[in-house]
């Protein structure tokens, strides 16, 4: 199957680690020229940013000439639960700065970064926006209600710009992982893991290039009809909750 992903300029922001880097590589393997956008690489860029977004933007345009797919796939995790309650009283709630920096990364980010390059992906006739979700954005989950909340808002994101946009030709859609065995991930206890696995009806943990892999497929020509979606790469927990 031909992908029409040679040369091909893609950003992908988070792209220094984990899903991220998988997506970088899976890309680069189809022969696409990738840009990744990271705060913890050089040039650093930070996605909640206007100014930081525009230049870095500016910036692949003058090097690249354009700008055909943007994976918004940066995201970070503060979990904590809303109200702990113990003997009769609070004793913990989730903060402030908890949950704004989730919001700020995980949904102003995608926002930010995808009114930067929008605009050039009209002017040149088209293009793919590829955002990430959460299997949690479609059911919740303990103690992220800052993450499932920014999942969710992905989502919304994604049913609304595929509106908006699609008479440009640009199209919109969004990937909603399961468990993922990432760097992070797989640094949990291994009975944590194990519930893991044993939650997912296919039995065991996805890997980064199984998100990696729909990505590419997304913003490919073989699935040039695919827009306003969101893919469950979750082996089947959606289903088996």
């Amino acid at each position: 199957m031909d992908l029409n992903l040679q040369d091909k300029v893609i950003i992908v922001t988070g792209g220094a680690a984990g899903i991220g880097r998988a997506t970088v590589a899976a890309f680069e393997r189809e022969g696409a020229r990738v840009v990744s956008w990271d705060v913890t690489s050089e040039p650093r860029i930070d996605v909640t940013s206007r100014e930081s977004v525009e230049a870095a933007t500016n910036a692949v345009l003058q090097q690249q000439g354009r700008i055909d797919v943007l994976v918004n796939n940066a995201g970070i995790v503060r979990d904590s639960q809303l109200i702990k309650w113990k003997d009769g009283e609070v004793v913990a709630t989730m903060d402030d700065a908890t949950f704004d920096a989730v919001i700020n990364v995980n949904l102003r980010g995608v926002f930010v970064c995808t009114r930067a390059v929008v605009p050039h992906m009209i002017a040149r006739g088209g293009g793919v926006v590829l955002n990430a979700s959460s299997i949690v954005g479609l059911y919740g989950n303990f103690g992220q209600t800052n993450y499932a909340a920014t999942k969710a808002g992905v989502i919304s994101f994604t049913q609304t710009w595929a509106r908006e946009l699609g008479r440009y030709n640009i199209r919109v859609n969004a990937v909603a992982p399961g468990f993922i065995s990432t760097e992070m991930v797989k640094a949990m206890p291994e009975k944590v893991l194990g519930v893991m696995a044993a939650r997912t009806p296919l039995g065991k943990l996805g890997e980064p290039d199984d998100i990696a892999n729909a990505y590419v497929w997304l913003a490919s020509d073989a699935a040039k009809f695919v827009h306003g979606t969101v893919l469950s790469v979750d082996g089947g927990l959606v289903m088996g909750t």
